[in-house]
């Protein structure tokens, strides 16, 4: 079912719109937790650490990948906000075929450079042969990995938010099912735990693709629309690319800052692993803001109207502001409690560091409230180069907390690294944003004035 967004209440229409796009982000981290969870208590703190150390620069190329696909689907939603249907359709069929040669591009390069990433950014001798048995394999998953996330943005580009949510929700309990197999029953260690995620979201983007094409009449491709069109690529690429550099440029940062804590021992990164986990699962609402915001303001901006934009923005930080603190209470009382998910109670230090960074982390989860919301809204606009900016603050105040402050400070610089980064991102994109919604006025100003 798709959902025309121009029109009706901007409060109604993201909390529809966001709660469906919560439940899957929700389900997406859970089985991520699921595998950390496995990880942990059966193949003790030392592979936890192992996939721990992967995280960054799986942010990094998986990252890219979602940024990507998301960026890919902004046209869309423009056209559909439009009601330019034939257009709407040669961008669904030029967006295929790009995510079919980024998906070549970035297996092979990965595949092959994995190993040595993974000595570059000083990953302990200890745990670096499990941190490249899980992160080759899903590397080697890349194009299952673009498939669900573009024939998700696709489906939400235009209004529907919940299809993609039942086919991760199938894809979460086969990936439960199957992280116990693998590790318990086929014995294959951190391997087992990265081939249950592959095989998982393989299965959501196939089911996302077979919904796609025959529930929806208005993507049934018209006589010549399915054809590659080099100009329509470019535009494809100008949007998409920027939105996976914003992600890859800021999980930049985040190697920098994987490196300085691994530096400090298979422990603290257990404990970033377990705070980082626990973290993004209480992120989720944030980045179903943002996809949310991207929607939003993509059929906004197709069908002219920039004053909503401005109240579904107004409407979404409120949502945010309100969840942040609500956030900053449960983690503060309780965020030792919920690392006994993953780190067995005797690890008391351990346990202190999670606690702590969790601590630091929700106490600046405001800002990132507006990090997300107001950068995505940017995107769905039209201009996703100045995403790429704001992801270079981030990647800067990573990188000065890494090479500055972890080696002082130890692992309390760490704890202060994201903060840092939401402040840097926030400083830059407030004025973007007021930059933004002048040029649109004057542009369609202008655009009615030819009228």
């Amino acid at each position: 079912m798709t959902k025309d967004m121009t029109q009706g209440s901007p409060r109604k229409l993201i909390l529809e719109f966001v709660i469906p796009l919560l439940l899957g982000n929700l389900f997406q981290q859970f089985y991520s937790l699921v595998d950390t969870v496995i990880v942990g208590k059966f193949l003790g703190v030392t592979q936890l650490a192992a996939v721990g150390a992967t995280g960054s620069i799986n942010f990094l190329i998986i990252g890219f990948c979602m940024g990507m696909c998301s960026g890919l689907g902004i046209p869309i939603a423009q056209k559909f906000g439009a009601k330019d249907e034939s257009a709407m359709r040669r961008y669904v069929a030029n967006s295929a075929w790009l995510g079919i040669i980024f998906s070549v591009i970035l297996t092979v390069l990965t595949v092959v450079l994995c190993r040595q990433i993974l000595v570059w950014m000083k990953t302990p001798a200890d745990i670096i042969d499990g941190s490249y048995s899980y992160i080759v394999i899903i590397f080697a998953g890349i194009p299952v990995t673009i498939l669900y996330n573009l024939t998700s943005a696709i489906i939400r580009s235009m209004g529907d938010s919940r299809t993609p949510v039942y086919f991760l929700t199938m894809s979460a309990t086969l990936n439960i099912v199957l992280d116990l197999f693998c590790i318990l029953v086929l014995h294959m260690g951190v391997a087992g735990a990265a081939v249950a995620t592959v095989i998982s979201q393989a299965v959501s983007g196939i089911a996302c693709l077979i919904y796609m094409i025959k529930k929806y009449d208005v993507l049934k491709m018209r006589q010549g629309e399915g054809k590659p069109q080099p100009e329509l690529m470019k535009k494809l690429v100008i949007m998409g690319v920027p939105m996976g550099l914003q992600y890859s440029v800021t999980a930049i940062g985040s190697v920098v800052l994987q490196s300085s804590v691994n530096t400090l021992g298979s422990a603290a990164v257990a404990a970033v692993t377990a705070a980082s986990k626990i973290s993004l699962f209480f992120c989720c609402p944030f980045e179903a803001l943002g996809a949310t915001m991207a929607t939003y303001g993509g059929q906004n901006m197709g069908a002219g109207k920039p004053e909503r934009i401005r109240k579904g923005l107004r409407e979404a930080a409120v949502m945010g502001v309100i969840y942040s603190v609500v956030a900053f209470v449960v983690l503060f009382t309780g965020g030792k409690y919920i690392a006994l998910f993953f780190v067995d109670a005797g690890e008391t230090a351990i346990l202190s560091d999670v606690q702590f960074m969790l601590t630091i982390n929700s106490a600046f989860y405001i800002a990132l409230t507006f990090v997300n919301t107001v950068r995505f809204l940017i995107q769905g606009i039209g201009f996703s180069g100045l995403a790429v900016f704001s992801g270079v603050f981030e990647m800067l105040a990573r990188a000065l907390a890494g090479f500055l402050l972890v080696p002082i400070f130890g692992f309390g610089a760490v704890c202060f690294a994201n903060p840092l980064a939401w402040l840097f991102a926030d400083a830059f994109l407030f004025p973007a944003y007021f930059m933004v919604m002048r040029r649109v006025e004057d542009y369609l100003a202008g655009k009615r004035q030819h009228l």
